[in-house]
């Protein structure tokens, strides 16, 4: 049901969303897998699909990531969200399929589509079942606020990527 906070959360949400579209608007193939320095983390072929770079531990320095990885790495945090507020198990990393640089716009809005039925139609005060441990405290309120927030911080950072392969292309 919706009610104040889901409006907030809902504007809060279309605001960050519509930072994130200004530069998927832009985006182009080329821009997905550009790495920008030398250690970066991207994805991969592998088989019939893609595969992230990954590393249980975080290295020191940490990589630098690409569109396709800032893409898939939305798609897991996105998705195993919208798995655990529908009461799924919840997908493993290894099981969050990545469309290649061609569909990386597609997925994220159907990503958006899903969250946007989603939102009206969960209890803000249930206890979160995710991000945070069980017993922290922390309400469904909490995760929808932590989605924009992760929203925004993935949205920077492809738009600073884009932005910088934009201006370092020749004939820039």
């Amino acid at each position: 049901m919706s009610d104040a906070r889901t409006d907030l959360l809902r504007r809060q949400f279309d605001l960050t969303w519509g930072l994130l579209e200004y530069h998927l608007d832009r985006l182009v193939p080329e821009d997905v897998l550009w790495e920008p320095a030398g250690l970066c983390w991207t994805m991969r072929p592998e088989g019939d699909g893609w595969s992230p770079d990954w590393a249980d531990t975080e290295p020191d320095p940490v990589p630098v990531p690409t569109i396709g990885w800032l893409s898939w790495h939305i798609g897991w945090w996105w998705e195993v969200t919208l798995d655990h507020l529908a009461g799924r198990v919840p997908r493993d990393r290894e099981a969050v399929d990545w469309p290649g640089p061609e569909g990386v716009v597609a997925r994220l809005v159907g990503l958006r589509e899903e969250w946007t039925r989603v939102l009206p139609t969960v209890d803000l005060d249930a206890p979160a079942p995710f991000p945070w441990p069980e017993g922290s405290g922390m309400t469904v309120a909490d995760t929808a606020a932590w989605v924009n927030a992760e929203l925004m911080k993935n949205a920077a950072e492809m738009g600073q990527l884009r932005m910088l392969r934009a201006v370092s292309s020749p004939g820039s």
